[in-house]
């Protein structure tokens, strides 16, 4: 799915007032970066649990030996892509690819990553996804205007359509979806649930229920394929000079380095 997440009112408004606040300021060698919480790739650090996830700590890797004091804003995700058009971040780091994306950013070349789905359901469901024939009957959970369309166009359409309605539970909520949705895989109140490998594994693995749910493959037919954007208000010099960065960087830490912060937080690509 592409990232969503929902927030209180009121931590929507603490958020939003402070994006307000950053001034349009000086391009020099600092990096302003929007992000939004989804845990283990983005995370927003709590008291005792300082870590900002995979994806930030590659960011940081990559600008820091660059020079570049990075500043961080923790926004839901449509504040964070308002903030970039308004050049008030410089960059966000993970936003899905569009072809025919015409808004106030620009992507980089190089992929922060390219994810794998896949599905958890109950330890002893022998189910696995062979297509949309093989989700008959199947419950289904997703959250509210979650796309998977850049997955699997047919599996977007079988939650779309109303005959299915039945058999779709959309779980509202804050930042606490995704593991309110394996609770309720636990307790059989829904049957599975399609997401980024990576992100399942974390979430398995905080919760401590392998006990109980495991994760299968194959996924959805398409890889989620996540990249940087960067703001159109940053000079054309600068933007490019970041840009470039990013690609270099990304391709240099791919390999050992790379499976060095996966490991930080106990996650695998092609697990």
């Amino acid at each position: 799915m592409s990232k969503v997440n929902r927030f209180s009112l009121l931590a929507f408004l603490m958020y939003a007032f402070a994006g307000i606040a950053v001034p349009n300021a000086s391009y020099g060698m600092t990096l302003k970066v929007c992000y939004d919480h989804w845990p283990p790739m983005t995370m927003f650090p709590i008291q005792g649990a300082p870590a900002r996830g995979v994806v930030i700590d590659m960011v940081e890797h990559i600008y820091s030996s660059k020079g570049y004091q990075l500043a961080f804003y923790e926004v839901p995700l449509a504040r964070g892509l308002d903030m970039v058009a308004e050049g008030l971040c410089d960059m966000l780091p993970e936003y899905l690819y569009s072809a025919d994306s015409d808004s106030g950013f620009v992507y980089a070349n190089e992929a922060t990553f390219s994810y794998d789905s896949a599905f958890v359901i109950r330890k002893e469901d022998d189910w696995r996804y062979q297509g949309i024939h093989s989700l008959t009957g199947k419950r289904i959970a997703t959250g509210p205007g979650w796309d998977y369309s850049s997955m699997s166009t047919e599996y977007q359409s079988h939650i779309d359509d109303p005959k299915n309605a039945d058999l779709i539970e959309i779980i509202a909520g804050h930042d606490d979806v995704v593991d309110r949705i394996f609770k309720m895989i636990k307790d059989n109140r829904v049957d599975l649930y399609a997401d980024n490998d990576l992100v399942l594994q974390h979430v398995l693995n905080q919760l401590k229920l392998d006990k109980d749910l495991r994760i299968v493959r194959p996924g959805l037919e398409k890889k989620l394929v996540e990249i940087p954007i960067f703001s159109k208000k940053i000079p054309d010099d600068k933007r490019r000079e970041l840009i470039n960065l990013w690609n270099h960087g990304r391709l240099a830490i791919k390999g050992e380095i790379e499976q060095a912060f996966l490991n930080k937080y106990k996650v695998s690509l092609g697990e």
